[in-house]
Parts: C-alpha cells; structure tokens; sequence
C-alpha cells in the first residue's frame, strides 16, 4: 500500500510538511514585487480568484497573510495525494475545498468538479479561493477553463500569483514542483485581472496562461531559481 493512502501516515507527513514550510518561510529573506495590486484586493474585501501554477504549491501559504487577507480556501483534488496536501495546507490556516478545477465538460464525471464548482462560487461570496489552474494533474503550466469559468460566474477578480524560491528542493513529479528550502532567497509577484465581458473560456485561458507564466517568470528572476 502506498504510504500515502494510509491516513495515520498521511496525517504524520502533512504535519511534519507543515511545520517545516512554517520554519522555512520565517527564515526565507522574501522579496514583493507588485504588492499594492494585492493590497487594493484585500482591502476591498469579498470574493478573489488566487491562481498559481501546481509546482508552487509547496510556497503558496506565504503569499496569503491570514492577517491581513481575506479567509481563503484552496481547491484541492479528491486523490490521495490531494488529500496529503489537503492536510498539510489547511495546518497552516486554509482548509480546502475538494474537487478538480479542471475541464468543465468533465465535471460531472471524476473529481467531484461539479460539487467543487459549487462549493467555490460559495466560498467566492465571502473570501478567497486559491487554485492551480494545471492541476492536479497538468499539462504544466497550461491552464483548463476551470479557473476562466469560475472567474465569470463569480465575476470576482483573480490575483496572479509568481511565487519562486532557491535554492530549494526539486521534486521529481510531473511538474517538478519544489519546496523551499530554510534561509533562502525568496519571491512573490502579483498580477490582476477581471473576466473580460463576452470573451469565451477558451481564448482567455490562454491569454491567463500568459499572465501567470509572466508573474512566475519574473519571481524566478528576482531569486535565481532554474526554470525546467
């Protein structure tokens, strides 16, 4: 059995991945760039698309001050590595919402995307939804219509979020995602956009696609890590 399928397992390595994702982002020296466009969402309150690619997942708790923030939740897939996540996340202050923000078309078949849809719109009326809009299971860095289709129902804005960190563990999985490492350098870049009136899901996932790619991009400038 797959270690992460047993939950007494599960729950011992979400722990320890928590903390030690605590421990790291205290030590790492963070750099912001664009924050206002950040500050201006929290401000205003109410519903807010956060959009990461999947392999920054492991530094996405930084970006959101609980403090300062609206509460969030984080989608997060129905397998069992999800429900790893699931757990090490929502130690950290942001429970998730479970399902798959993939193609609409296949919501109603695995993932629970259609009961995920409507646990987002709701959460969208009174906070944060965090999502990576290649997940669970890619293509990398190539986003579905899950993240667009949520943006026009809830016609909420949706923060582009670059988060880079090095040096830092490389995983080996399919969008090598990484981990931070303690003492390191650092980033975190914002970008905004509204759904566009009329467009169709398909011509703004890609130019999203651009968007978030720009942001990643320039966080991984600002801290030198290597893009694959």
């Amino acid at each position: 059995m797959r270690p992460l399928r047993n939950p007494v397992i599960q729950a011992v390595l979400a722990w320890l991945l928590a903390g030690w994702m605590r421990f790291c982002f205290a030590t790492i020296r963070w750099t912001h760039q664009n924050r206002g466009v950040a500050e201006a969402v929290w401000d205003a309150g109410g519903g807010v698309l956060c959009a990461f690619w999947h392999s920054r997942i492991g530094l996405s708790p930084a970006c959101w001050p609980l403090d300062r923030a609206q509460p969030a939740k984080a989608l997060i897939s129905l397998s069992p590595d999800g429900q790893f996540i699931a757990r090490a996340v929502a130690l950290q202050g942001i429970p998730a919402v479970r399902g798959s923000s993939a193609n609409k078309d296949k919501a109603d078949r695995a993932k629970g995307g259609s009961q995920a849809l409507r646990d987002g719109l709701r959460q969208l009326k009174v906070g944060a939804l965090a999502i990576t809009p290649d997940g669970p299971r890619g293509p990398a860095r190539e986003m579905a219509e899950g993240l667009p289709l949520l943006a026009r129902l809830s016609k909420t804005p949706v923060l582009f979020i670059g988060l880079s960190c090095s040096p830092a563990i490389r995983l080996n999985s399919w969008d090598r995602a990484i981990l931070p490492l303690p003492f390191a350098r650092g980033a975190i870049v914002w970008d905004v956009a509204h759904y566009p009136e009329g467009a169709e899901l398909a011509d703004v996932a890609l130019a999203w696609t651009e968007r978030l790619n720009a942001v990643e991009v320039a966080a991984d400038a600002i801290t030198g890590l290597e893009r694959v």
